[in-house]
């Protein structure tokens, strides 16, 4: 399984910042030794082209050359430099890859991404650029230049399970119908400002396993019942976690493991490509969230596995003789 990283574009933090930056080449060690399987690649540079299909020529000249309204900067919560600039294209560009290796493979991932804040024309939430809504329009590109995209083209679901909303994504593509965008997240958490996604379900302050995973298996009930995707776009985000400081759920480590077990089963049943990002994880022990995301990571190679299996089967009924 095909993974992407760019945690060695790392952006100058002043000191106390929040964002958890070590985390990213925490994940990628972590995979290295525990999961040969998976197999990690440098992050591609997302081009001006890529990133014009979800944001406008000025946000991307103003980020690339730092002439964005410091306002812009302040919202998205990292000060402008030339490592910014170049780590948001790479984290665009590795889910860009991935979702590529997804088409081809089943599942893939970027161990970074889940930008869901950033909008057509600014960013916020330390999101610059959106690489859900650029991966998803790339690949509906590509696939209409396939003979089965111009028979039909591809429709894309986003299922967002990072605590904090969307409203980047549902934004972007509140007037697309080939696109479904789904958003668990905390009623009373950050943005306070939420768009409106094509289905949104806000969860209380201190919400549980149980409860959240009921909402789960409804929401993608209601999605498969709506809905019937060729491509997913899973945002894996570690923040519903109880470890979490910025979440304000208490999902156990057990209960995100079934999470992320209901999601890729609901793809591996349908036959449904998956590719999945990081999104949020801010634990008050980083080494917590890293090892919640390890786990996203080991239960994806199970069905990665599982789907290789299938592939090789259905290869060999098809072989003369």
């Amino acid at each position: 399984m095909q993974a992407f990283y760019s945690d060695h574009f790392v952006l100058p933090l002043p000191e106390g910042h929040r964002f958890p930056m070590a985390k990213y080449r925490m994940l990628r060690d972590a995979l290295a030794q525990q999961l040969p399987a998976v197999r990690l690649m440098e992050a591609p540079r997302a081009s001006d082209g890529e990133l014009a299909f979800a944001h406008t020529p000025d946000y991307i000249d103003g980020i690339t050359h730092g002439t964005v309204d410091p306002k812009i900067t302040r919202e998205i919560g990292f000060p402008w430099s030339e490592a910014m600039a170049e780590r948001a294209r790479r984290s665009v560009g590795a889910t860009v890859a991935a979702a590529r290796a997804a088409l081809l493979e089943g599942y893939a991932a970027n161990l970074a991404g889940g930008t869901h804040h950033a909008y057509a024309d600014k960013g916020g939430g330390f999101c610059v650029f959106n690489d859900i809504a650029v991966a998803a329009r790339v690949m509906q590109a590509e696939w209409g230049r396939t003979p089965a995209g111009r028979r039909a083209p591809l429709q894309v679901a986003v299922i967002d399970l990072d605590v904090h909303q969307g409203n980047g994504t549902a934004h972007l593509f509140r007037n697309d119908s080939s696109v479904f965008t789904l958003s668990l997240h905390g009623d009373k958490n950050f943005p306070f400002r939420k768009e409106a996604s094509d289905l949104d379900v806000p969860l209380p302050d201190g919400c549980t396993d149980a409860p959240y995973l009921e909402a789960l298996d409804s929401a993608l009930q209601t999605l498969g019942d709506q809905f019937d995707p060729g491509f997913v776009i899973y945002l894996a985000g570690a923040d519903p976690h109880e470890g979490d400081r910025l979440g304000r759920l208490k999902l156990t480590d057990d209960g995100m493991q079934t999470r992320d077990r209901r999601v890729f089963d609901w793809c591996h049943s349908r036959n449904i490509p998956v590719v999945f990002v990081m999104g949020g994880g801010y634990g008050m022990q980083i080494e917590r969230t890293v090892q919640v995301q390890l786990n996203t990571y080991r239960i994806a190679l199970e069905y990665w596995e599982r789907g290789l299996v299938r592939a090789k089967h259905h290869t060999h009924t098809l072989s003369p003789g």
